[in-house]
């Protein structure tokens, strides 16, 4: 049990567990055939109060200024799916501090009403098909004309991308002026010049939305730009953080009640007259697990504390997010091998929880660039 909620998360967190009980888990199986969250469900997001956590009030959001709600409602979303948290909390987790922090007064007040309310659902466009986690390697560009910008080029890997309403886009616009050049654009996806692609089939997450975005000769007013020409790396840079700790929480939100399945699995199996916990190879596995899981959770903790204080800097983000991630794919892989041949049954929560983990590895900057980060934070 953490001790860094107070009364008012308590309760926020039972609001949200309602609406994962009623809505989103009824909804499963149709959003996994439909490879979307249906716009009902976002709307209904949208009325509990859930998407516009860090908005200002004057435009329908919350105001909560306290990163721990948002914590809160990524546990819960984890808890019953990866991918319910993947697509929800890349609209209030990733894209609203673009929206809140780098808008102008117009840019907030056509935006920022429809976002809170679910009537617009966002993406965010950084990942390229030859860039990976090379955020400073973007070949998308953006070049001056007398209106404002011409937009060429693609991402892949884009959750939310055959649904979004608007797509929070970097773009290189100063050729051979590196990690400076890059600039951030908010692209309407009704704009003309503006296609989709596949939406892709993935091993797991299939109810994530997942899409390759393409920009043929897209043409964007002055308006567009999001923030300052040229500040579009640093303000990913700045903002990469909150995303990783967001993906070390869900991480470990998502392999805990598949560990609580498979304890109460353990006792209740019997092989060669005993139940399988009691076999020491067995119990000590979930001791390790159970253990393991408790002590990531204190860092995990003590980083959401650090984040709401200000004070969270981009190599303890890191740690976070390529600790989680290891932990979660250890843990759900053993729980596979303790559930036996059921493990592998698509019926059993373990079998999906198994698929929908192992894109964390590689997400939000893959565990070898975290490992990188950390090196570097060590003066390596």
């Amino acid at each position: 049990m953490s001790t860094i909620y107070e009364r008012e998360h308590d309760e926020f967190r039972d609001a949200v567990r309602q609406f994962v009980t009623r809505r989103l888990a009824p909804a499963q199986k149709e959003s996994i055939e439909n490879r979307r969250f249906a716009r009902e469900l976002w709307r209904e997001a949208g009325r509990q109060g859930f998407l516009g956590l860090d908005v200002p009030e004057a435009y329908g959001g919350g105001a909560a200024e306290d990163f721990r709600f948002n914590a809160v409602l990524t546990q819960e979303l984890s808890a019953l799916s990866a991918a319910a948290a993947s697509s929800f909390s890349i609209h209030y987790d990733v894209v609203a501090p673009y929206l809140v922090g780098l808008t102008t007064d117009d840019q907030r007040a056509r935006w920022l009403p429809a976002f809170c309310s679910g009537a617009v659902v966002t993406a965010i466009g950084m990942t390229e098909p030859s860039g990976g986690s090379d955020l400073a390697a973007l070949r998308t560009t953006a070049a001056r004309t007398d209106s404002g910008w011409l937009l060429n080029g693609s991402k892949t890997f884009i959750t939310n991308g055959s649904s979004a309403d608007l797509v929070v886009v970097a773009a290189r616009t100063g050729p051979g002026a590196g990690s400076k050049g890059i600039s951030l654009f908010l692209v309407d996806a009704s704009s003309p010049g503006f296609r989709r692609g596949r939406k892709l089939d993935k091993v797991g997450q299939p109810e994530s939305d997942t899409a390759e975005l393409f920009f043929d000769d897209l043409e964007l007013p002055s308006a567009c730009l999001l923030g300052e020409v040229g500040g579009g790396f640093g303000y990913m840079m700045d903002r990469l953080p909150q995303e990783r700790l967001s993906n070390a929480i869900g991480n470990l939100a998502h392999a805990r009640p598949v560990l609580t399945d498979t304890i109460a699995y353990a006792r209740e199996r019997t092989a060669f007259g005993k139940p399988i916990g009691s076999f020491q190879n067995t119990k000590f596995l979930l001791a390790e697990l159970a253990t393991k899981v408790d002590v990531t959770q204190s860092f995990v903790d003590e980083c959401i504390v650090d984040h709401v204080a200000g004070r969270l800097d981009g190599v303890k983000a890191a740690k976070a997010k390529w600790w989680t991630a290891q932990v979660q794919n250890e843990l759900l892989d053993a729980c596979v091998q303790v559930f036996g041949g059921y493990g592998y049954m698509v019926e059993y929560r373990v079998a999906k929880a198994w698929t929908d983990a192992r894109v964390t590895k590689i997400w939000a900057g893959s565990n070898e660039i975290m490992k990188e980060i950390i090196g570097r934070g060590l003066g390596l």
